[in-house]
């Protein structure tokens, strides 16, 4: 279930992460004793070129939320750079202040996972579309109504539903009216934080299609977060793995669902259902032992507790593997990956 789409990739990206580190101390329940110094991102590096869609996969608890609230600045990251394309080149938004963020946000938005937690129940669809208009760009209350009205249509919904509030709507319609307030500011990137996991799979589909035809549309760069693979096959240009705050696997959407090369990203494909009930029976299941909290915390690779192919190798166990490119276009950190000239 590949997209088709053609991306209109520039030289400078719409977004670049650079070595971003997130680090938080910990101190027992009785907090006495020195602070155990915790990473929950090791040097997260991405670009996501103009245009196009970077699927973010992995595990609960391996950062992905983590870092989606570090881009935005929702939490300050202990190091790295959050480089936002601009006509002018790129701007750090980490080395902005905080009375700089709201201009750089116009350009940065979120459409979350709750469609409903998301929106304000005692304000009606008009009242949250236009809010970011009446207080950051002084539209009067005509101006409001042309553009809500506007956006509404974009998204799909009846402009007249704009006076109706938020337990009237549907789970799917509720989406859309987040998607329509995330692009209010005319941005030109959106973080998708599983924005149809809590939909059912009907409206799952109209959800993606309308994302879809929106990019095309309005030239959009998106960050899709999703634990769903055949979401991010459908809908992503290019693939990073993560696990246990690193990524451990990056490249072309094709490539890494056709051919992976990390035994991390053969498991979770592994455990992905297939729609041919044959194939689905024939196919091998790579069952992996413990969960994500089990992984050393040590030099080694963080995965090689859980790797089947890692397994006894001493090189696992003692040294860290860097990301590097495997065959063309495709990057996995691993010492041991499938189809390497290694």
């Amino acid at each position: 279930m590949g997209t088709t789409r053609t991306a209109t990739a520039v030289a400078t990206p719409a977004l670049s992460i650079k070595d971003v580190v997130h680090s938080y101390a910990q101190r027992s329940v009785l907090g006495v004793g020195k602070a155990k110094r915790t990473d929950v991102l090791k040097g997260i590096s991405l670009d996501i070129p103009q245009g196009t869609t970077l699927g973010l996969v992995g595990e609960s608890g391996c950062g992905k939320t983590t870092l989606v609230k570090s881009i935005l600045r929702l939490i300050e990251p202990t190091s790295g750079q959050i480089l936002l394309g601009t006509e002018s080149g790129q701007e750090d938004v980490l080395a902005l202040p905080k009375s700089e963020l709201t201009r750089v946000r116009r350009k940065l938005q979120v459409v979350f996972q709750d469609p409903y937690g998301s929106l304000n129940p005692r304000m009606t669809v008009f009242q949250t579309v236009s809010e970011p208009l009446r207080v950051h760009l002084k539209m009067d209350e005509a101006a409001c109504k042309d553009r809500v009205r506007d956006l509404l249509e974009l998204v799909g919904l009846d402009p007249k539903m704009a006076n109706r509030y938020p337990h009237e709507f549907s789970g799917g319609q509720r989406q859309r009216v987040g998607i329509a307030r995330a692009l209010a500011f005319e941005p030109s990137v959106l973080i998708l934080d599983e924005p149809v996991s809590a939909l059912d799979v009907s409206v799952q589909a109209q959800i993606l299609n309308l994302i879809i035809g929106l990019q095309k549309k309005l030239d959009l760069t998106y960050l899709f977060v999703s634990h769903d693979l055949a979401v991010i096959e459908h809908v992503a240009d290019a693939v990073a793995v993560m696990y246990l705050g690193r990524i451990v696997e990056h490249g072309k959407t094709e490539s890494i669902f056709s051919n992976p090369a990390h035994p991390y990203t053969q498991a979770l494909l592994s455990a992905s259902p297939i729609p041919d009930v044959t194939a689905e029976r024939q196919r091998t299941r790579i069952v992996l032992r413990g969960d994500i909290s089990s992984s050393s915390a040590g030099t080694g690779c963080q995965f090689h507790p859980r790797c089947p192919v890692g397994e006894g190798k001493e090189r696992c166990a003692a040294e860290s593997p860097a990301l590097a490119e495997v065959r063309p276009g495709q990057l996995a950190a691993c010492h041991f990956p499938t189809g390497s000239a290694k």
